[in-house]
This record gives C-alpha cells, sequence and structure tokens, in this order.
C-alpha cells in the first residue's frame, strides 16, 4: 500500500465521531497512475446513511441557532488550516486523482476560497423591511437555514467541490450528510477533519463514503427530514435525483453536464487564444464539465491556430502527477480512456483528421495521449457527448450567426468560451449563447465570488458568490400592524 503525505480518516464521520461502516465493509482507493492501493475507506450501508441524518437532524436546530459570528469563525479556521496544509493536500489529491501536482496546489487554493469567502458571507446575511404600499401595516422579510441538507459531490475536484457546497451549506445555519465520489474519498475526508479540528460541532458535517451511492442515498431523499439535496455530477443521475425530490418538494441545486464550445473569431489574438485553450481544454486532464468540449473556429485563423495548437500539444508531458514537468497525468480509470478513444475514433470514422494522438498509453495506469482533431463534422459523437479528457476537436465555421448556432445546438448550457478582438461582437454573442458562464478571452472562469451554474439540461441554481447561500436558506415573510 502506498503511503500518503497526510494521516487521513478512513472511517465514517457520524454524530462527530469517526466510526466504522455497518458490517465492517471497505473499498480501496487506488492510484491512477499505476493502479496501487492508496488506502480503503468504509464502504456504508443504508442504514449508516439514516444515522448519519439523525444526526444532522439533531444537530439542525442548535446550529441553525448559532451566532453568524460563531459559524464565520469556524469557516475561517478552516480555511487558514487548509492553507497551512496546502502542500500535504495538494499531494494527497494528486495521489488519488492523479492531476498534476502544480494543479492540485491550485485547487487546494481555489477549493480553500470557498471557506473564505463564505465566513465573510455568514455575517452578511440580511433580509429586508418595510411598510406594506398601502400603509398600516411592517412588512420584515428574512432568510433562514432550509435545514438538513445531502451533498453529492463528485470525483475530479475532490477539496473544491465538497466546500463549494460546506462553506455556504455551514454559513447559511443548515446541518450536512455529506457523499463524496468513491473514486477520491481522501482529499474530502481530510477536508472534514480540517472542519472537525476547527471546532465543529456534532452532527453538524456527516460523512459517509460508500459504493453503493444509490442505495446509500435512495432512503434520504425519501425522507421528509431531509430539506434539500445539492449534486454535481451527470446529468443522467442528476434526472434521477428530481425523480425522487419530487414526492417530498425537495429544494434542489443540480451542477450537471456540460458541452462547452469555444468559440474562435477570424479577430482574435492568436497568443491570447492559444493559451486560453489550452487552459479550457487541459486543465484537470480535460475532466472538468467547464472543459472546453467543442472548439468553433472562424475559417480565416484557423489554419494558424492548429499550427499553434499543435506546438503546445507536441510540449506536453504526459507522466505521473507527482513527477517534475509532467503537464498531464492519467484519467480516473479505464473507462475515461475508453470513452475518450470511442469519442476520437467515431470522429475520424465521419471524416475528421487525426493531427496528433489518438491513442491510449501502455499501463500500468489509465493514461491517453493529448489528442487533436480537426475538420471535425457538426455530427461526430464528439460535438454531442462530453468527452471528459485531453482530446481537443476542431470545427470551421464562417460567420457569426453560424458560430452562435452551432454553439447553442446542444442540451447543455453550462459553460461558453469566446476569443475575440471586438468587445462590441463579445457583447452581441454573449448575449445570444445559452450557457450560464461565459469566458472572454481567458480559459478559466471559476471563482468563489461567483455564481458556478448552468441553464437548460446543466442544471438548477448556482454555487459560490452573494447568490450561493441563497440556495441553502428558505424566506419567511412577517406582517405586524402598525
Amino acid at each position: 500500500m502506498t503511503s500518503l503525505p497526510i494521516d487521513v480518516p478512513t472511517d465514517l464521520f457520524i454524530a462527530g465521531e469517526w466510526r466504522p461502516a455497518t458490517g465492517g465493509g471497505t473499498v480501496a482507493v487506488t492510484d491512477p497512475a499505476d493502479g496501487s492501493e492508496l488506502a480503503r475507506v468504509a464502504d456504508a450501508r443504508p442504514e449508516d446513511a439514516v444515522a448519519a441524518l439523525d444526526a444532522a437532524c439533531a444537530a439542525q436546530r442548535e446550529w441553525a441557532a448559532t451566532a453568524p459570528r460563531e459559524r464565520s469563525d469556524l469557516l475561517r479556521a478552516a480555511f487558514e488550516a487548509i492553507m497551512d496544509s496546502a502542500e500535504e493536500m495538494a499531494r494527497l489529491m494528486t495521489c488519488e486523482m492523479g492531476k498534476p501536482l502544480a494543479e492540485s496546489r491550485a485547487e487546494v487554493t481555489y477549493g480553500a476560497e470557498f471557506l473564505r469567502w463564505f465566513s465573510e458571507e455568514a455575517v452578511r446575511i440580511g433580509g429586508r423591511h418595510g411598510t406594506r404600499p398601502e400603509g398600516g401595516a411592517d412588512m420584515v422579510v428574512r432568510p433562514y437555514p432550509v435545514g438538513p441538507c445531502l451533498l453529492i459531490t463528485p470525483w475530479n475536484f475532490p477539496l473544491a467541490m465538497a466546500t463549494r457546497k460546506l462553506g455556504p451549506a455551514l454559513a447559511a445555519g443548515c446541518t450536512t450528510v455529506l457523499k463524496p465520489a468513491t473514486l477520491t474519498p481522501l482529499t474530502t475526508l481530510a477536508t472534514v477533519r480540517v472542519l472537525e479540528q476547527a471546532g465543529l460541532p456534532r452532527g453538524v458535517v456527516n460523512v459517509v463514503t460508500t459504493t453503493s451511492a444509490s442505495a446509500v442515498t435512495k432512503p434520504l431523499m425519501a425522507d421528509p427530514r431531509l430539506r434539500k439535496v445539492s449534486f454535481t455530477g451527470s446529468t443522467e443521475v442528476g434526472r434521477i435525483l428530481l425523480e425522487q425530490a419530487a414526492p417530498t418538494v425537495l429544494r434542489t441545486s443540480m451542477e450537471l453536464g456540460g458541452n462547452a464550445p469555444f468559440l474562435v473569431f477570424d479577430d482574435a489574438d492568436l497568443d491570447t487564444t492559444v493559451t486560453a485553450a489550452m487552459q479550457a481544454k487541459f486543465r484537470n486532464i480535460g475532466q472538468a464539465c467547464t472543459a472546453a468540449n467543442r472548439f468553433l473556429v472562424q475559417r480565416g485563423i484557423a489554419d494558424a491556430l492548429v499550427e499553434r495548437l499543435t506546438a503546445e500539444i507536441d510540449a506536453l508531458v504526459v507522466g505521473r502527477g507527482t513527477d517534475e514537468g509532467v503537464t498531464i497525468g492519467p484519467l480516473v480509470d479505464d473507462d475515461a480512456v475508453a470513452k475518450c478513444l470511442e469519442l476520437t475514433r467515431d470522429a475520424v470514422d465521419r471524416g475528421a483528421t487525426l493531427v496528433r494522438g489518438g491513442e491510449a498509453l501502455d499501463g500500468p495506469g489509465h493514461f491517453m495521449q493529448p489528442t487533436l482533431l480537426t475538420d471535425v463534422p457538426a455530427d461526430a459523437r464528439i460535438c454531442a457527448e462530453e468527452v471528459f479528457g485531453p482530446v481537443l476537436p476542431i470545427t470551421v465555421f464562417d460567420t457569426e450567426e453560424e458560430a452562435v448556432a452551432l454553439a447553442n445546438d446542444t442540451e447543455f448550457g453550462l459553460t461558453s468560451y469566446l476569443c475575440t478582438g471586438d468587445m462590441v461582437r463579445a457583447r452581441r454573442v454573449v448575449d445570444q449563447l445559452e450557457v450560464g458562464m461565459v469566458g472572454i478571452n481567458l480559459g478559466v472562469l471559476s471563482n468563489a465570488a461567483a455564481p458556478f451554474g448552468g441553464v437548460k439540461q446543466s442544471g438548477l441554481g448556482r454555487e459560490g458568490g452573494a447568490e450561493g447561500i441563497a440556495e441553502y436558506q428558505s424566506l419567511r415573510y412577517t406582517l405586524t400592524p402598525l
């Protein structure tokens, strides 16, 4: 078993105690770079999840009544503790997820920022007050914590996805049951240990790790005591959760799939575009819902851009994320590699040109060559499905109207990227894009201070920003005669 850079609890965390799963079952967490076992974590059963919800419900009233400053101080202390152990947390993340160490360090900074941001929001929760328009009575509108929440996080950003949900939930006064992804639970468990050591009251955060996500979450979704579910993952699973939420009219936040277009117009600065394109495609090895999935390039700049991107892709270094100079780590598992190969071969079969890559690398580990495709037809599967890997497909367009139509030709609407030297055009195009977020002349746009989320089948609700805490609040209106 590979040694870890930091001590990580591997049990369930319920009612302030680390305890084994019912029956003592465990599941292996492996290093995607070589398949070696890193640790074994508790494999929860449905009764463990119910015990976690019991603990959250028991703690809800007292936590909701906790002074905002106290909640703020706890989140701030956790932020500082994570930053104090940033290097160890980054190395742990690279061990279990595979991303290059530089990217893990960036995620620690980004993820911790949600704790700092919502520590500041906790003491700024307000409402509104005034006389009703017709007079004679005083109106007061106040937000209250929505209640116990189920938080379900994905494997690709194991620290940031946890803090992006825990930060606003705790700031608002909600207790939680957190279910991290089976593939990468260690960073999340280490993050919860930090919260515990910062003074987290018993039952406010509970964690269940499991290989049976649907079985474990189903009784919670049907329990009327649960008042919110926040999920980040596939649209397919999101639809199932929405169906399960209907009988109890459960409050939902859904951050689901993406199919981000990256639009490049002839007047774009080439240097800026290349930098943005490489970030938007190859950050996190392409395993991000915000990753650029389709590159729509105007004909006049296409050849020059392909030439520059080819050189940049040739300079990428594939290997273990902890090795010096590596810029492309392993994909999370063999299924991820298979999906990249499948979509690449489909595009080529439909007439695309394979410029670079296109093959998996021999193991151990789950490695895919960085891949560049040109002349990708609009009916290729890669134009409709998330590739979630280091494959960059280019489709050429001629007019602005054509670019917007291609960009919007998807059931998803999370993110879009736009490169142009004409800011009037940028505003005009942004107003026509059916997405929740747009990056103009840049390739990374997530920020704790901004509302993250999409439209159409990319989800419901927002995470981060001043808007993020509202997802964990309900409003109460009081009318008093004057």
